[in-house]
């Protein structure tokens, strides 16, 4: 009886903290970076750490924090499906004393998350901009595939975007549309397009998967020698595509360093730390074929 009170007593997995990763989706390769990179660096801290995917579904995600609260997790990082529906899984788990980091996508709530490690997708979009009007020659007529509209880095992306390009009135916007983040929208987005538009000279997309589908539409249609397409993640397969001389730029941002973050927050945090901050922003670097190689040869 001794011996098995003491089994129990130094049982590991008894006294393990939990963590929940829950993505907004997986069927998105640069968010199962974040997801996946977000389970290893908790566990590499001692944590046993489970993925939920929401799949942009906030009733599923609604659900996936119910299961969480009741299966003893203990903190979540948290890539939320919508800026503003998301806010009440939050209070819902901050009421039932467990900490949220989110990570990537904002929420539009003061003092919800306990705190939020965002990309600076607006900067990165500045930079983006000043590219596109330099590889464009300040003239053209372009299209942009936007990305959820229930997410901020939708409207930051093309904000940032526009604060540059607006400036430039021969640069002419002659659709706006929204891709939802995926590839397969896009490229059905991109045909219908090019059916009313098919003398374009540029897309610009609020993410990667959407900056591939747009240039298999182009393709398609035979004429993506002509139309430039700008993205925005880092994705590896738009970095090569951008080595080949397919996509022409990207923003670079840096899933495994926000859910390292996030992991580490959760740690300090279960080591008594609460003064995390509100936001904290993480840079977005451009790439173009004149630095891809960098790139290429460090991921």
């Amino acid at each position: 009886m001794i011996f098995l009170q003491s089994c129990k007593k130094d049982s590991k997995v008894d006294n393990t903290r939990k963590i929940a990763v829950i993505i907004s989706t997986l069927n998105n390769p640069w968010f199962v970076v974040l997801a996946e990179s977000s389970v290893r660096e908790s566990e590499a801290l001692g944590y046993e750490a489970k993925i939920f995917d929401s799949q942009n579904n906030t009733a599923l995600e609604a659900d996936h924090f119910e299961n969480v609260m009741v299966s003893g997790y203990d903190a979540i990082l948290f890539n939320p499906t919508d800026s503003d529906g998301s806010i009440s899984n939050i209070m819902k788990a901050r009421a039932a004393g467990i900490p949220v980091f989110c990570m990537d996508r904002e929420v539009n709530a003061k003092g919800a998350a306990t705190s939020q490690i965002l990309s600076d997708s607006y900067s990165g979009c500045v930079a983006i901009g000043k590219y596109f009007v330099q590889s464009l020659d300040k003239k053209g007529k372009y299209v942009e595939i936007i990305g959820m509209v229930g997410d901020n880095n939708t409207w930051n992306r093309s904000m940032g975007f526009h604060s540059v390009v607006d400036n430039y009135p021969d640069l002419i916007m002659v659709a706006q549309q929204s891709g939802e983040f995926d590839r397969n929208k896009s490229m059905e987005v991109m045909e219908s397009i090019l059916q009313a538009q098919p003398d374009i000279d540029a897309v610009f997309c609020g993410n990667d998967p959407m900056a591939m589908g747009a240039y298999q539409a182009l393709v398609a249609a035979g004429v993506q020698d002509k139309v430039k397409v700008f993205g925005f993640d880092g994705a590896s397969e738009v970095i090569q595509s951008i080595h080949e001389g397919k996509i022409k730029a990207t923003g670079m941002q840096f899933p495994e360093l926000m859910a390292k973050t996030a992991a580490a927050f959760a740690d300090e945090y279960f080591n008594g730390r609460r003064d995390f901050p509100e936001k904290m922003p993480v840079s977005v670097e451009l790439v173009t074929p004149e630095n891809v190689q960098f790139y290429i040869d460090n991921q």
